[in-house]
C-alpha cells in the first residue's frame, strides 16, 4: 500500500497505494512511510504522491480508535522528510486532511491539483497535532491562518491554499507528477552537496 521507486537518476517517489480506502493510514503504512522516508535520505530529490482522488484522509479510523491518532509515528515521519537533504516536492493528487497534513508540510514544496482541500479537524476529534505540524503549518500560512485550519476547523480550497502560501501551484492531474518531475530537474543535475548547502541556506 506503499510504493517506493529509487529512480536510477536519485529521484525517489513514494506513493500511497489505498485509494480504495481514500488512502487512509494504518499504523504498518505508516511505519513503511518513515522507514522510506529515512532511507531516502541517500535520494537527490523525493516526490512523495498518492493514488486516487484523495492524497490521504489522515489515520483510518479503526486504527485511529486503536491509538494511532496519537502515534509517534507521525513525528517520525515528518522529521525524516524535514531532514532529507535534496529536495522534497508533495504532489497531492486530491484532498488532505488529518495528521496527513504533516508529511506535506514538512516537504519543500507543495503542488495540488484543483479541487483539493486541506483540513486539520484534530481539535474537533480531541488530540493534539503532532508537535511540529502547527510550526511547520504557521511558517507557511501565518499565525492567524493556522489557527483557522487547526481551531476555527475550515476546510481551505486550493485556490485559498495558494492564496495562503500552503501550497506553490495548482496543477492539472494529468501533468501533476511531471511538473513535480520538472521541479526536481535542476536539482538532480546539481552537485548533492551544492543542492544540500543551498537547502540549508534557505531554512
Amino acid at each position: 500500500m506503499i510504493a517506493v521507486d529509487r529512480g536510477a537518476d536519485g529521484l525517489w517517489t513514494i506513493t500511497l497505494d489505498r485509494p480504495d480506502k481514500a488512502n487512509s493510514l494504518t499504523a504498518d503504512m505508516l511505519e513503511t512511510l518513515a522507514e522510506a522516508a529515512e532511507a531516502a535520505q541517500a535520494a537527490r530529490a523525493v516526490v512523495l504522491t498518492g493514488t486516487g482522488k484523495v492524497f490521504s484522509a489522515g489515520a483510518d479510523l479503526e486504527a485511529a480508535k486503536a491509538g494511532l491518532a496519537v502515534s509517534p509515528l507521525w513525528e517520525r515521519l515528518s522529521t525524516a522528510i524535514a531532514a532529507l537533504p535534496g529536495l522534497s516536492v508533495c504532489a497531492l493528487n486530491g484532498t488532505l486532511a488529518g495528521g496527513a497534513m504533516g508529511m506535506a508540510l514538512a516537504c519543500d514544496i507543495r503542488i495540488a491539483v484543483p479541487g483539493a482541500k486541506f483540513f486539520y479537524p484534530v481539535m474537533k476529534l480531541g488530540f493534539l497535532p503532532q508537535p511540529s505540524d502547527p510550526g511547520r503549518l504557521a511558517a507557511l500560512v501565518g499565525p492567524a491562518r493556522a489557527r483557522l485550519i487547526l481551531m476555527g476547523g475550515q476546510k481551505i480550497t486550493a485556490e485559498e491554499a495558494l492564496a495562503f502560501g500552503l501550497i506553490e501551484r495548482i496543477v492539472e492531474p494529468d501533468a501533476l507528477i511531471g511538473t513535480a518531475r520538472e521541479i526536481c530537474a535542476d536539482t538532480l543535475a546539481a552537485k548533492p552537496e551544492i543542492a544540500a548547502g543551498i537547502k540549508g541556506m534557505c531554512s
